[in-house]
């Protein structure tokens, strides 16, 4: 087995060891916090990280590990695994399942590996740059030409007016068949499974985007920052099928 398999392995037990958490407080009324950027938080998303931490610890004791919730460890480690559990904590608590677990694998501060897992639905998307499969089946982005049959998924729209230029995403608003904000980690879901075409995020953490990248460049599509830059480096993304990318970024930018 080659490293990256066995990484891939050890992703989707991560993913079934933090999902289990997660269900079992789904829709049942769970006290929700406020952290100091006033953001929620649940004890979903904390015991699910703390399991996620652990099981690292213990297999790859020289990797290092960042999480939203608890920052992070050996942060000189070749290999970092990149933790968001519950993306989507909002819909979470409000009982829609349009959320789901990061869990990234850099080396070098390059993704290889990423997941969304939708523990709900029993939905694992898994990519490494090359491929993506959901729940062993491969997915391929739907590479349409024209922005007038594009859906385009975006988080928050408040956030745009907050973070970027409102008056041109409002534009791209227009040329577009359908706008929704079936957002967070779902939105990429829906991206590199073919059902949607544009997926923005004005404003993003690590933990947010790290897994993103090798899921939307392993469907095919194009994934950079909100000015068309290494997504890596950035701070906001763009996903799209590869014909509209550059239609996208010159209407934003």
């Amino acid at each position: 087995m080659s490293d990256l398999d066995r990484f891939k392995t050890f992703a989707k037990h991560l993913a079934d060891i933090s999902g289990s958490i997660i269900s079992s407080y789904f829709r049942t009324h769970v006290s929700v916090d406020s952290k100091s950027d006033s953001s929620p938080v649940t004890i979903a998303d904390k015991k699910a990280e703390e399991i996620m931490r652990e099981e690292i610890i213990s297999e790859f004791p020289n990797h290092g590990v960042v999480g939203e919730e608890f920052g992070e460890y050996n942060s000189t480690a070749e290999y970092k695994w990149i933790l968001d559990p519950i993306d989507g904590t909002k819909s979470f608590i409000s009982g829609t399942v349009t959320f789901g677990t990061l869990i990234a694998l850099v080396k070098d501060e390059e993704p290889i590996l990423g997941v969304i897992n939708q523990p709900v639905l029993g939905e694992f998307l898994i990519g490494d740059n090359n491929s993506c499969e959901l729940n062993g089946v491969k997915t391929t982005i739907r590479n349409i030409e024209n922005l007038s049959d594009a859906t385009l998924l975006t988080t928050d729209h408040l956030d745009i007016k907050k973070y970027q230029d409102i008056s041109k995403f409002e534009k791209l608003l227009d040329k577009v068949k359908l706008y929704r904000n079936w957002g967070d980690c779902y939105g990429y879901y829906l991206l590199a499974t073919g059902y949607a075409d544009i997926m923005i995020d004005p404003i993003m953490n690590i933990w947010d985007l790290m897994a993103l990248i090798p899921i939307v460049k392993g469907s095919g599509g194009i994934i950079t920052d909100y000015h068309g830059g290494n997504p890596v480096k950035g701070n906001s993304i763009i996903a799209t099928s590869p014909k509209l990318h550059k239609q996208v970024i010159d209407i934003l930018n």
